[in-house]
């Protein structure tokens, strides 16, 4: 067993050696560090069932570097890949019908396999120079939990699964997020299989249970938006009753953006954020500017707010109670970019969040 750090600039070079001469990697992921072996290679898939303690039978998803990969190794119908690019890349695992180019021992009794496009540069990009699929299961024997870190995962291991190992990619402790959200469309109804951090109900609606998968969601969202925006100012119109979580959802944006000192500007209309992380393909760098509009009574104040000089490439605007802002929509619409949240209960813990840009 070889241990090499995330940094190594020969880190995806060795791992493509690794696995072309069949060995079983344990790399980090966007989710928690995961088993990567050659998905065309039965003795290497063999190999990660005997090291996952996996029954025989029970299917292992795999990591494809894009669409035109993921096409190339399942079925799906223009409805479905309409819905898939909404939310892939991220956090989920699609189960669909095999063209079955990989290891039979990959896939369900029915012929369905679990496909991946993480969110995660440095998987897709190996998928892709590999020009194949590898596989995308957690690195924990079967039963266990997932790891966050090398050293908790090579604590937990016997000796004798620590000899299957050839390869460990070392990026540190990993953000403690879920596994991936299972969503099984080989049938016309959606089914979640399991349930990640992130879960949809269809096209841009999704299901937060708890503030922690509100945050996560709004998260998820910033990420989505942020691919090709670098030029304008991302405006949030966000919509729903009161309590139903739409300050949540703004400490979501802000804890990514390195700002914990979120507070509801109910009463000052808005305060003006500083961003002090800027995570990878996260293009906001400037400012978060937190609105609530629960207090605006007239549209003449609109007037006095001053609210333009925020409409600038690299900030953040934030709008609680967003359907209020008729008086200036025009504005942001001429100088941002609008994304709509509405949020609304669907009983005493569940919320639905449906995102319309």
């Amino acid at each position: 067993m070889t241990i090499i750090k995330f940094k190594d600039k020969k880190v995806s070079e060795k791992t493509i050696k690794a696995l072309k001469n069949g060995g079983l990697v344990i790399s980090p992921s966007d989710t928690v560090y995961g088993i990567l072996v050659d998905t065309a290679n039965e003795k290497a898939v063999e190999k990660l069932i005997r090291f996952k303690n996996r029954p025989w039978g029970k299917p292992i998803s795999v990591f494809v570097a894009d669409f035109k990969m993921l096409e190339e190794n399942v079925f799906l119908t223009k409805d479905r890949l309409s819905l898939l690019k909404e939310v892939l890349p991220g956090p989920f695992t699609v189960v669909l019908p095999s063209k079955h180019n990989v290891i039979k021992l990959l896939e369900s009794e029915k012929g369905s396999l679990g496909i991946r496009i993480p969110d995660y540069r440095f998987i897709t990009e190996l998928a892709k120079k590999f020009a194949r699929p590898i596989s995308a299961t957690s690195a924990n024997l079967s039963g266990r939990s997932p790891h966050y870190s090398v050293q908790s995962l090579l604590h937990e291991m016997p000796e004798n699964k620590k000899k299957l190992i050839d390869l460990v990619i070392d990026a540190g402790k990993l953000p403690r997020n879920k596994p991936s959200t299972i969503v099984d469309l080989t049938t016309p109804k959606i089914k979640i299989l399991r349930q990640g951090e992130i879960v949809f109900k269809e096209k841009k609606i999704y299901i937060s249970k708890s503030e922690t998968q509100t945050k996560k969601i709004a998260q998820y969202i910033l990420r989505k938006i942020s691919r090709g925006l670098q030029k304008k100012p991302l405006i949030l119109i966000i919509e729903g009753n009161l309590g139903v979580g739409k300050t949540i959802f703004v400490k979501g944006i802000a804890d990514i953006l390195g700002i914990n000192n979120i507070v509801s500007p109910t009463f000052v209309i808005y305060y003006e954020y500083s961003v002090s992380a800027h995570p990878q393909g996260v293009f906001f760098k400037n400012k978060l500017i937190h609105i609530d509009l629960y207090n605006i009574q007239d549209p003449e104040e609109f007037k006095h707010l001053g609210l333009e000089k925020y409409l600038e490439k690299g900030n953040i605007l934030c709008f609680e109670w967003g359907e209020k802002a008729g008086e200036i929509m025009d504005t942001l619409k001429s100088r941002g970019k609008i994304v709509y949240v509405k949020m609304k209960y669907v009983d005493e813990k569940i919320r639905e969040i449906t995102v319309k840009n």
